[in-house]
């Protein structure tokens, strides 16, 4: 089995002068969720090479075992500095698609059109698909072969408009992700901020928060395992 990790390549918080990326728990808990169940990764970005790091998310608050396990692992770091550009990757490579989040992506991700042809093409390829925190709103542009935004109807959540209150940025981001969700027609829940929270509809599965992004790849290597037939050792 083999997965591509989809990273940002943004750093700038808006116009606050402040620097954001990709949020590190929501890498790292994945990564080891997939390493350590034996599944091949491929780190991917739009620019390639080292993805920005929210400065905030390695903050001692905010570090997990996940993370600093990550740190401290030659192979994890070394694949972070070194991700393939995402306009040189194929789906056929993959088993499966994991998008984390960190404000980075709403600002290029989100309109990212080789982002949005990856969504699509693995969704309609019959490929599990997961997101989490602020990814979910890259599905904003994304919709199915009949031209419906692809959320319409689907069971989602993602970052919740009293969580990006909680950290003062909903003047900030170009759009908050729960209200996009909502406008693009899904059916969107969510849980206790902060806590974690993952739904799946069909091949589709969205966590709420850096919390839930272990939990999501859990539910993406058993969704993958049903729907290929296949263990997850790759053996």
């Amino acid at each position: 089995m083999k997965v591509l990790i989809v990273l940002t390549s943004h750093d700038e918080l808006g116009d606050t002068g402040r620097k954001t990326g990709f949020w590190l728990e929501e890498l790292a808990a994945p990564y080891y969720r997939f390493k350590d169940a034996g599944i091949d990764l491929v780190l991917a970005s739009p620019q390639g090479g080292r993805p920005p790091l929210d400065p905030k998310s390695n903050e001692p608050a905010n570090r997990t075992d996940e993370t600093r396990r990550f740190e401290a692992d030659p192979e994890a770091t070394a694949a972070l500095a070194h991700t393939v550009r995402l306009d040189s990757v194929a789906v056929d490579d993959f088993d499966t698609v994991f998008y984390p989040g960190g404000h980075g992506p709403l600002w290029d991700l989100a309109e990212d059109t080789t982002s949005v042809r990856l969504i699509e093409t693995t969704l309609r390829a019959g490929k599990p698909l997961a997101l989490v925190c602020h990814a979910p709103g890259v599905l904003r542009h994304a919709v199915n072969a009949d031209g419906t935004p692809l959320v319409r109807g689907k069971k989602v959540t993602g970052f919740t408009n009293s969580e990006e209150e909680g950290v003062q940025l909903t003047e900030v981001v170009p759009f908050l992700v729960e209200d996009e969700l909502v406008r693009l027609g899904g059916d969107y829940s969510k849980g206790d901020d902060w806590a974690p929270y993952v739904l799946r509809d069909g091949l589709l599965i969205t966590g709420q928060n850096p919390a839930s992004s272990g939990p999501a790849a859990d539910a993406l290597i058993e969704l993958v395992t049903r729907t290929t037939g296949t263990d997850t050792t790759g053996a």
